[in-house]
């Protein structure tokens, strides 16, 4: 069994924000299967059920917000008894890297991502990642908290959901089957 697990903040108010690319992810790949999401507040989640490349896969959007997410993570890896160095992969934003680039880790340090601290101080760093940049040019003349809660652009979002989001939930299958690759791609 699997988690994939994305990081971003509850709410309307945050749809469409950079911090809730891995809930971009994930609701797109719902939507291509035609999976359902069920609030499980034991979890502090929503989740989506399916099977990929023969696995039985939890997609996880965490309820808390998301300097807090590994409180759900946790909860979610104790009940499903899952090894996280291999069974949970986390799909998030990342301030540092250029729109469009998606890079895979095996593990790692914060790097001053909240959530992931909150990730690491729960699960340990030993678990897989995806982080997708969110970086553009107007980051360098926004405070780093206005500029991740900011929504992205028209021409951003196009090119998220036509080849970003499509690489990430392939970058995903292959997590599903074992097969993911540690890499940096700019899409």
């Amino acid at each position: 069994m699997k988690i994939i697990f994305a990081q971003g903040n509850p709410g309307q108010t945050y749809d469409h924000t950079r911090h809730n690319v891995g809930f971009l992810v994930l609701n797109q790949l719902a939507a291509s299967t035609n999976l359902k999401w069920s609030e499980k507040t034991k979890f502090k989640a929503q989740i989506a059920e399916t099977v990929i490349a023969e696995q039985k896969v939890i997609l996880v959007k965490p309820t808390t917000f998301y300097n807090e997410t590994g409180i759900s993570a946790r909860q979610l890896a104790d009940f499903y008894n899952i090894d996280v160095s291999t069974d949970f992969l986390a799909v998030h934003d990342d301030l540092a890297l250029p729109f469009g680039t998606i890079r895979t880790r095996r593990q790692g340090s914060d790097a001053g991502n909240n959530g992931i601290k909150s990730l690491n101080s729960h699960l340990g760093e030993d678990y897989h990642r995806i982080r997708i940049g969110i970086w553009n040019k107007l980051r360098d003349q926004t405070d780093d908290a206005d500029f991740v809660l900011s929504r992205f652009s028209k021409e951003e979002l196009e090119q998220l959901e036509k080849t970003v989001l499509p690489h990430v939930i392939d970058q995903i299958e292959q997590f599903c089957s074992a097969k993911l690759e540690i890499t940096s791609h700019k899409i």
